[in-house]
């Protein structure tokens, strides 16, 4: 096993990155690599970070103005080669069909529960290692 995974948090609200960070810990399960948050605010420094490479799973706020995560989900499904799988943050469950359209590897709804995102995080990091295995 990797000893370390990234994750890209991409919001406006400092608060919701925070969230992301404090529900997922260190490890968000047992069987994946700890993991290390690269936080972004804009959606110029998503890009940049993903140009860089080495991102293994990205997790979107899709309340982000103006470049809500869900449109910006879709631009890099488009755009990045070998684009990491994404995990959607929703404002309310009935937005889910929004994270289809956006082509979202998985959703959660806000405010974060923890629980339900280190699961849904950690199903995507495994999907993720398994590919680069």
């Amino acid at each position: 096993m990797r000893p370390t995974a990234t994750v890209l948090v991409y919001s406006d609200d400092a608060n919701t990155r925070e969230q992301v960070r404090l529900a997922a810990g260190r490890r968000p399960a047992a069987d994946v690599p700890e993991v290390e948050f690269l936080e972004c605010a804009t959606l110029p420094a998503v890009l940049d970070a993903l140009d860089r490479g080495g991102v293994d799973v990205c997790v979107l706020d899709g309340e982000t103005a103006p470049a809500g995560g869900m449109g910006v989900c879709r631009q890099i499904k488009d755009e990045v080669f070998r684009c990491p799988p994404v995990l959607l943050l929703i404002g309310r469950p009935q937005d889910s069909w929004l994270a289809t359209w956006s082509r979202a590897d998985a959703a959660v709804t806000l405010p974060v529960e923890p629980v339900d995102l280190a699961e849904a995080l950690a199903s995507l990091l495994r999907r993720r290692l398994a590919v680069d295995a």
